[in-house]
């Protein structure tokens, strides 16, 4: 099987073509384009691509090749007009950033889990008071009594049990205070 170059328009043609024509082309694909610069300069080299590859065009017996380098490029800004009209409207970061903000949960899954599995590295009496401070919402004083302890221990277990926490816990971020006490919780198990 023999394969044939195809035939390009020379390099002097396409030049010429491009001095003679090449401005009202463009002013013309300017006005298609609303004024879009950037467009039209794109519209404009494939039109002068369009006249490269069909060098049939140029050797027609008409007087100008404007009319026809006018046609393709007015067809190629309708193509392309249908294109841009086909696929969907860009999305700024301004509308982005402005859409509502929906939480899939799964980081408090895997915060929880992590939390589950830290607890278990604490001895008995702090993980019970934790629970009973954090995950049961009780005050100092109730759980003193649940527990059957002093007051003192429920916050000195507090203390120490949450300094353990933190130090099984690395990447949990700064502490911040745990709501109506005064120890901290690591900003992950606090939410």
């Amino acid at each position: 099987m023999t394969t044939t170059l195809e035939r390009r328009t020379d390099e002097q043609s396409l030049s010429r073509l491009q001095r003679q024509h090449g401005r009202a082309l463009f002013g013309f694909l300017l006005g298609l384009t609303y004024g879009d610069r950037q467009r039209a300069e794109d519209l404009l080299q494939e039109t002068l691509l369009r006249a490269w590859k069909h060098p049939e065009a140029l050797e027609s017996d008409h007087d100008s090749m404007r009319p026809w380098l006018f046609t393709v490029g007015r067809r190629l800004a309708i193509d392309a007009r249908r294109a841009r009209m086909v696929r969907p409207a860009e999305v700024g970061p301004e509308v982005l950033d402005q859409a509502p903000q929906h939480e899939d949960g799964s980081d408090r899954s895997v915060a929880a889990l992590d939390v589950r599995e830290a607890l278990r590295t604490l001895s008995r009496e702090h993980r019970e008071v934790l629970v009973q401070i954090y995950f049961r919402g009780a005050s100092v004083s109730e759980a003193a009594e649940a527990l059957g302890i002093p007051v003192g221990t429920v916050k000195s277990r507090t203390y120490y049990a949450l300094r353990a926490l933190k130090a099984v816990m690395p990447g949990y971020g700064p502490a911040v205070p745990a709501a109506g006490y005064g120890p901290a919780v690591p900003a992950r198990l606090a939410a």
